[in-house]
């Protein structure tokens, strides 16, 4: 019984010391980790909008408000995780940059900002976070994002057979997954442009 109490013991004070240990590890690194992601958050605005002057976020911006947007065109593995509007120095409006998660990815979420012109242009796009498969979906940063780039289209769909329209993607050879995750996410970021953003109640 003593030995058990004493075991009880030894487990309890490792357990409170990792505990502590990792309650100050926590408080010393959340404040750079901090600064990072808003540094990356501020580059990837301006790699997707590099004529802006400026960004304002959106007002009254809640997930769960567009999660319910999304919903209703049928994007329910996507997410958009907040909006700036982009202005040029005169304060012109030159169009939103819109930061989408797509939650089909093969190797877990792909989070990215596109960069949509009021009309309708992509403008660019910044992947911020993926995890797919070396050599196959981790291509998606050069071979999906550069395709991306400078199109108009209401919505996109990928092929395997070469693009021929300005609406299709050529598809990552051999990660079809990835592709159609990416192309779902920037036709959730475009749906939610044109019914909420452009003329529509996040309208500057």
């Amino acid at each position: 019984m003593k030995s058990m109490l004493k075991d009880a013991g030894i487990l309890f004070l490792i357990t409170l010391v990792s505990g502590l240990l990792l309650g100050l590890v926590y408080q010393v690194t959340k404040d750079p980790i901090a600064v990072q992601e808003e540094k990356a958050r501020m580059e990837a605005r301006q790699e997707v909008f590099q004529d802006a002057d400026h960004f304002e976020d959106g007002e009254g911006f809640s997930e769960e408000a567009a999660q319910a947007v999304l919903n209703e065109g049928g994007f329910t593995q996507e997410s958009i995780n907040e909006y700036c509007a982009a202005f040029d120095k005169d304060g012109g409006l030159l169009g939103y940059v819109i930061t989408v998660t797509s939650h089909e990815g093969y190797g877990g979420d792909i989070k990215f900002t596109i960069g949509v012109r009021m009309d309708n242009t992509l403008n660019g796009m910044s992947i911020l976070s993926i995890s797919e498969t070396p050599g196959l979906g981790m291509q998606a940063e050069e071979v999906l994002k550069p395709q991306f780039a400078g199109k108009k289209a209401e919505s996109y769909v990928y092929t395997k057979g070469g693009a021929s329209a300005d609406n299709e993607i050529d598809a990552i050879t051999s990660a079809t997954i990835t592709t159609n995750a990416v192309t779902n996410g920037v036709n959730a970021g475009l749906y939610y442009f044109q019914t909420e953003l452009k003329g529509g109640s996040g309208n500057e």
